[in-house]
């Protein structure tokens, strides 16, 4: 099998709460024309990026049930999901953000809690 960047991703596992963002690109001119040098959008505080992959939400804690030892107690963990959907355009936090390089691409992971605002392109 081919690896392509597209199946690179689908190996990755997020956890819980938390999103896999690869930033917007931005004009590297501002509005006045002025040509801006790389990195100088990256250290803004509230940044853009498109969600790749999102993890499974919030772990539900499991009734405790004692009294049927015979019974697999498996993981059998219940989530609830996450309003960011992958595919969103998320506008977030930057500080609650932690920058990591796969496979030679930036992306950065994100909390739930540090998303300010989806846009999503859905087909009424």
């Amino acid at each position: 099998m081919q690896l392509t960047s597209e199946n690179k991703l689908k190996k990755l596992i997020i956890v819980g709460d938390r999103l896999l963002i690869k930033l917007k690109k931005h004009d590297q001119k501002t509005s006045s024309g002025l040509y801006l040098p790389p990195g100088v959008r990256e250290k803004e505080k509230v940044q853009q990026g498109y969600i790749i992959k999102a993890g499974p939400g919030y772990p539900i804690p499991l009734p405790v049930e004692d009294d049927e030892p015979w019974k697999d107690h498996g993981e059998n963990v219940k989530y609830v999901p996450l309003q960011a959907r992958e595919g969103d355009l998320a506008v977030f936090l930057m500080n609650g953000a932690f920058e990591v390089i796969y496979e030679g691409e930036k992306y950065y992971i994100v909390p739930q809690n540090a998303i300010l605002m989806l846009e999503r392109e859905e087909d009424l």
